[in-house]
């Protein structure tokens, strides 16, 4: 396991680190006596944050539960989350290792380990009522992340780079450190006494993002001020025009008013990628160049389906709908008694333990037009199919069971069967952030 810059050389180095209350004034305000969760995997960048929030909170009457993630990918990996659950407990810093299960990707790796390690971050965080999740992103993997995305061809945001904060549906994100340099860690870290680990993978040129370390290290990138506040006021704007023109329905499908397309063409087609990103159940929206075309289309007034980042997207009488690609729906799984997760990327269904064994969620897909036959009178049923059919739905062995969403429930089954189960939609990007107030 190989470890980080040796401690013989911790006497040469007083850095005190950086001004992290200032960092986190920026947050506020947080709840009395903090608890906050760090995601911590052993290496320069999540150990200097985790010393830094401990002390912080700690001046607070708070804690911090520091979380590593083992995602099964590497051998290596449980070995180095037991020696970061060791270093925390020297410190006096709770600490707990999250374990991926089920099969590995063969390719896309990095973004499959990415996937999975926010949602295991924040469940943790949903499940022990913690509200903010610190992220160790410094000012170097800022500028990683910025030629990344402007190689892409994400356009302006590209150039804004990672949020400081980015509010989900249980919890903050927060990334304190994005100013500050990899170095300035480092050197926090030697004062402090205390080791870490260095990833191989990061040093693996296989990978897109270390070559762009590797060039960046020759010519480094400054992210700067102005960046961030661009892309506040960008969000701002964006913000004011989504609560104008959008409207989201809770069985999963947006409305856009055609007025919308009055409004200046780049906040709208910033708008239209945040609504398909949040339709979609995706984290992020599609290439920008695409939703550039798609946006054009619609505002010249075609009436023409079109399907884009895993939506369908539709005119009917005078309204754009957009919901759900059918096609792209996850396919059904088993859902056990008492369970709660998130399906699709867009609902979140919690399943009563009352409920019976053996049953699977779905999508409603060609049983549709069977439940508006059986509920005619629903005002939910008279939407058009296909923005019914992407709804999760519970069936077993012998059919259907629920459409909770639709607020249909199969006459034969006991009331306490099928009711025991709650089915919101909460999608993985909400459309403007959750917007809660911490008091």
């Amino acid at each position: 396991m190989p470890l980080g810059q040796g401690l013989a050389s911790a006497a040469q180095h007083s850095a005190a680190g950086p001004d992290f209350a200032a960092l986190m004034a920026a947050y506020a305000p947080f709840e009395p006596q903090p608890h906050l969760a760090v995601a911590v995997s052993g290496g320069g960048d999540s150990m200097a944050l985790a010393l830094l929030a401990h002390d912080w909170a700690a001046a607070r009457g708070g804690r911090i539960t520091a979380l590593t993630v083992d995602h099964g990918l590497r051998p290596e990996a449980a070995a180095e989350a037991a020696q970061v659950a060791a270093w925390c407990a020297a410190r006096g810093i709770d600490h707990a290792i999250l374990t991926r299960s089920g099969a590995s990707p063969v390719s896309g790796i990095q973004a499959f380990a990415r996937a999975a390690r926010y949602a295991l971050l924040e469940n943790w965080c949903r499940d022990h009522f913690v509200l903010h999740l610190l992220l160790a992103h410094q000012r170097e993997d800022q500028a990683e992340t910025m030629v990344m995305r402007a190689a892409s061809g994400s356009g302006v945001d590209g150039l804004a780079g990672m949020a400081s904060i980015v509010e989900r549906g249980a919890v903050r994100l927060l990334r304190p450190l994005l100013g500050v340099p990899r170095a300035t860690l480092r050197a926090y870290l030697l004062a402090r006494g205390q080791d870490w680990i260095e990833d191989p993978s990061n040093r693996n040129p296989a990978f897109t993002r270390v070559r762009i370390r590797d060039a960046l290290s020759r010519s480094p990138a400054k992210p700067s001020h102005e960046h961030g506040t661009a892309r506040a006021a960008r969000e701002a704007e964006q913000a004011r025009y989504l609560a104008r023109f959008v409207t989201l329905d809770p069985t999963g499908f947006a409305t856009i008013d055609p007025l919308a397309f009055a409004a200046p063409e780049a906040i709208g087609i910033k708008a239209l990628g945040a609504v398909l990103a949040t339709i979609s159940g995706s984290d992020f929206p599609p290439r920008t160049e695409r939703i550039e075309r798609l946006y054009r289309a619609l505002a010249e007034g075609s009436a023409q389906d079109r399907t884009l980042g895993g939506c369908l997207i539709l005119r009917r009488q005078g309204r754009i709908l957009v919901c759900r690609e059918p096609a792209a729906v996850a396919a059904p799984r088993p859902i056990a008694p008492g369970e709660v997760t998130r399906w699709d990327g867009r609902f979140w269904i919690a399943l009563g333990a009352a409920a019976p064994d053996g049953l699977t969620v779905g999508a409603l897909g060609a049983d549709a037009p069977i439940i508006a036959r059986e509920q005619r009178k629903s005002a939910a049923l008279r939407l058009p199919v296909a923005l019914r059919a992407s709804v999760p739905a519970l069936r077993d062995s012998k059919g259907m069971v629920a459409v909770p969403a639709l607020g249909y429930f199969k006459r034969c089954r006991k009331e306490a069967e099928t009711t025991a189960c709650r089915i919101e939609f909460r999608p993985v990007r909400s459309l403007t952030g959750a917007g809660f107030t911490i008091v």
